[in-house]
């Protein structure tokens, strides 16, 4: 068996939505010290709805095929939708990671609430600090 799925190189090899947007409403960097990944996500929102999501992502191949994943599930969706996004789904949406790559969806996870999170603080919204509580690791 590959170590790799068909959807974790083709998101690799082939990432949707790279770039920066310049006037986003919210952006999220993380990073990972043990790996060296950084993951920078950008959001633009437009009625409660994710109008555009872009990012930067310096790391492995999981790294940048679990933040091309996470963007392709969250756009388009009502931001209710895109923060129930758990580094779980971006995994199974990759048809699986090898354990010892789990950390970058759970990082993906991380950039998009840190994003939300800016953008709540920018525009003033009240929300509960709970729900950009660092995510559990699944297996």
């Amino acid at each position: 068996m590959a170590l790799y799925s068909e959807k974790v190189m083709d998101h690799f090899r082939n990432p949707r939505n790279v770039g920066v947007i310049e006037d986003a409403d919210g952006v999220g960097e993380v990073g990972n010290a043990k790996c060296g990944d950084i993951m920078k996500i950008y959001l633009k929102i437009g009625n409660g709805i994710i109008e555009d999501v872009k990012f930067e992502t310096f790391g492995c191949g999981s790294a940048i095929a679990s933040s091309s994943m996470a963007t392709e599930l969250i756009k388009g969706k009502p931001v209710e939708d895109a923060l129930a996004l758990t580094n779980k789904a971006v995994t199974e949406a990759l048809d699986g990671l090898p354990a010892h790559k789990l950390h970058c969806s759970v990082l993906a996870e991380e950039a998009i609430k840190a994003a939300f999170k800016d953008y709540y603080d920018k525009n003033g919204i009240s929300y509960d600090p709970a729900m950009f509580a660092e995510p559990e690791e699944e297996e």
